[in-house]
C-alpha cells in the first residue's frame, strides 16, 4: 500500500514559467510557497520565448502609443483599462527584471564600445515604435534561468519538479460550505503516486494549450491544465477561439517546432513565395510587419494557393555580421540543419503559439474561485483581445504576477489553512493494459483540430470537431475511470476539455475577428463582445 503523502504552504503555484517564478519570487519576501513545475523547472514556454519584452523605454515613445498599437493588434475585443494598467506597470516589472540580473542587451557607441545608459530595443510587427528589450534572441531563456535560479536558492520556495497538477480541491467538491480553493491533487511523477497539498491560495501559472494542434511552436507540456482544472472547478473561461498562429516556424522534419522570431520580420527579412517572389504588400499595407494573425492567414492562404510544403522567411539581404549578432540561436539552430541564414532563405510554416483566452480574471488575477488566482498565458485578463500584441505575453505574465502577490498579501493573515482533506482514492482502479487507446485518441484530436478549428473555419469543421471531440471525452473519461493516472492521460483529459472551450466558444462568434476567421461569417459585428462560458 503507498504512503499518503500530504504537503502544505500558505501559497501552492501551479507552473514555472515566467508567471509562477514571478509570483513565487514576490510572495516568498513574506510567506511559505509551494512551486509545481510539471516536468524540469525549464521546460515550459518561458525558456523557449525568443523575441523580447514589450515596454516604453524610448524617449521617444510612450504609454499611449503602446496602448494603442494593442489595442489595433486586439481587433475591438481588448479591454482598454486592462490594456491601460498593463502598459502603466510595464517598467516597473521590467525594472525589477532588470534587479534580478537580467541581462537585456545594451546599445553600442560608434567605437563598438557597450553603452550601459541605453537599451536595445527592437521592433515587432504591430508595434508602431522600438520597444522591445531582449537578450540577442533568447530573451526567455534568460529570464527563466535567472529567476529560477533565485526561486532554487530561497529559503521560503519549495519546488516539486515533476509533479502533475490533476484537480484542485474545492470546498464545493468536499461537500463544504462556500466557494473556496483548499489546494490540489498531484501526481508526483519521480515515485508515481498521487499526493495532496494543502494551502490557503492557489495561483494556477501553467500556461496555454496550444498542443491541442498538430503543429505547434510550444514546447510539450502545453496542453491546458490550468484552464481545464478551473473549468472543472467552477470557473469560467472567455475567447478561447482566439488562438494565434505563430507565422514563422521552422519547416523541417529535425526540427518540429522550433520558432523563428517576430523580430527577425521587423529587422527587416522578407515573406517569399518558392519563386521568391514577395507577396505580404499583396495583403497588407505593413507588409511583413502587419500582425500575427494578418502574417499567418496570408502564409496560409499562398500554401494553398500553391499547393506549397512551406514559404520563405529571408534575411539574406541584411549584413551576415548584423544577422549573426542579433539572431545567434537562430543562425546556429538553422546552420545545423545545413541552411545558412546569411546566405539563403528559411523554409517557414505557421503553427499552434499562444491562448488568447483562458480562465476569467480581474485587475488582481482573482477567478471566480476565492483563493484561486490564475496569471499568464492561462488567464483572460482582457489584455490580448482578438489577437495578442507581440512580446506583451512576457509583460503580462510579470505584470500580473506582481498584482496577484500583492492581492495575496493583503489577504494571508486573515485566511486559515484548510483542515482535513481527504486522501485520493484509487482503490477502484487498476494499471492500464491499453496505452494504445491515449495514443490514438491523441493522435486523433490533435489532427481534427488542426483541420476544423485551425487557421480558417468553417460552421460544417467546428460541427464535426464537437462531435468528435464529444466521443473522445466520453472514452477518455471511461479510461480516467478505470485506471491508474499518467502523465499522458492527465494531458490528454485537459486537452480534451479544452478542444472542447475552444470549439465552443468558436460556434458562438458569428463573425471573422483577429484570430478567428470563419469563411461562413466573413464579416465584423459592430459591437463585438467576449465570448464567455460558464460551467454548469
Amino acid at each position: 500500500m503507498k504512503q499518503v503523502v500530504e504537503h502544505q504552504s500558505d501559497v501552492l503555484v501551479i507552473g514555472s514559467g515566467a508567471a509562477g517564478l514571478t509570483l513565487a519570487l514576490h510572495l516568498a519576501e513574506k510567506t511559505k510557497v509551494i512551486l509545481l513545475s510539471k516536468g524540469p523547472l525549464n521546460e515550459g514556454s518561458t525558456y523557449y520565448a525568443q523575441g523580447g519584452i514589450a515596454s516604453v523605454f524610448d524617449e521617444e515613445d510612450t504609454i499611449e502609443s503602446h496602448v494603442a498599437d494593442t489595442l489595433v493588434a486586439g481587433a475591438g475585443l481588448c479591454d482598454e483599462a486592462v490594456v491601460t494598467y498593463t502598459a502603466e506597470n510595464a517598467r516597473a516589472a521590467m525594472q525589477w527584471l532588470i534587479e534580478c540580473g537580467v541581462a537585456f542587451d545594451k546599445e553600442e557607441n560608434p567605437d563598438g564600445s557597450i553603452n550601459d545608459s541605453a537599451y536595445h530595443l527592437t521592433r515587432e510587427g504591430g508595434h508602431s515604435h522600438r520597444r522591445i528589450l531582449h537578450a540577442a534572441d533568447a530573451t526567455g531563456k534568460e529570464v527563466q534561468t535567472t529567476l529560477q535560479e533565485m526561486a532554487q536558492a530561497h529559503p521560503n520556495i519549495l519546488v516539486l519538479e515533476r509533479y502533475n497538477a490533476i484537480d484542485l480541491i474545492t470546498t464545493r467538491k468536499l461537500g463544504r460550505p462556500g466557494n473556496r480553493v483548499l489546494g490540489a491533487y498531484v501526481w508526483n511523477r519521480n515515485l508515481e503516486q498521487v499526493e495532496t497539498i494543502k494551502a490557503k491560495f492557489v495561483a494556477l501559472a501553467t500556461g496555454g494549450s496550444s498542443k491541442v494542434y498538430q503543429y505547434t511552436s510550444n514546447p510539450d507540456i502545453a496542453s491546458g491544465d490550468g484552464i481545464a482544472m478551473a473549468w472543472r472547478a467552477g470557473c469560467r473561461v472567455a475567447n478561447m477561439e482566439f488562438n494565434q498562429f505563430h507565422p514563422t516556424c521552422l519547416y523541417h522534419s529535425d526540427a518540429r517546432n522550433f520558432l523563428l522570431t517576430e523580430a527577425l520580420r521587423g529587422e527587416g527579412a522578407y515573406l517569399r513565395r518558392p519563386d521568391g517572389s514577395r507577396f505580404m504588400p499583396d495583403f497588407d499595407e505593413r507588409a511583413e510587419l502587419a500582425p500575427r494573425d494578418i502574417v499567418a492567414r496570408a502564409i496560409d492562404y499562398e500554401m494553398k494557393r500553391l499547393g506549397a510544403d512551406c514559404v520563405y522567411l529571408d534575411i539574406s539581404h541584411k549584413d551576415p555580421e548584423f544577422v549573426i549578432k542579433h539572431f545567434p540561436t537562430i543562425y546556429q539552430r538553422c546552420l545545423d540543419l545545413g541552411i545558412n541564414i546569411t546566405k539563403e532563405p528559411i523554409p517557414v510554416v505557421p503553427a499552434a503559439h499562444y491562448t488568447c483566452g483562458g480562465v476569467m480574471t480581474d485587475f488582481h488575477g482573482q477567478t471566480d474561485l476565492n483563493g484561486l488566482y490564475a496569471i499568464g498565458e492561462v488567464a483572460y485578463t482582457g489584455l490580448h483581445g482578438a489577437n495578442r500584441l507581440a512580446s506583451n505575453s512576457l509583460l503580462e505574465c510579470l505584470v500580473f504576477a506582481r498584482a496577484a502577490s500583492t492581492d495575496i498579501q493583503s489577504q494571508l493573515g486573515k485566511i486559515a489553512m484548510p483542515g482535513n482533506i481527504p486522501a485520493w482514492d484509487e482503490s477502484q482502479v487498476c494499471n492500464s493494459d491499453e496505452e494504445v487507446v491515449i495514443a490514438h485518441n491523441w493522435h486523433e484530436l490533435r489532427l481534427f483540430m488542426w483541420d476544423y478549428v485551425g487557421i480558417v473555419r468553417s460552421d460544417k469543421r467546428l460541427e464535426r470537431a464537437l462531435r468528435r471531440c464529444a466521443m473522445l471525452q466520453q472514452e477518455i473519461q471511461e479510461y480516467y475511470s478505470n485506471f491508474h493516472v499518467t502523465n499522458n492521460l492527465l494531458e490528454l483529459r485537459n486537452l480534451v476539455q479544452v478542444a472542447e472551450l475552444i470549439i465552443r466558444c468558436a460556434m458562438s462568434r458569428k463573425e471573422s475577428r483577429g484570430l478567428h476567421c470563419n469563411i461562413d461569417h466573413p464579416q465584423k459585428l459592430e459591437n463585438p463582445q467576449p465570448t464567455i462560458l460558464q460551467p454548469e
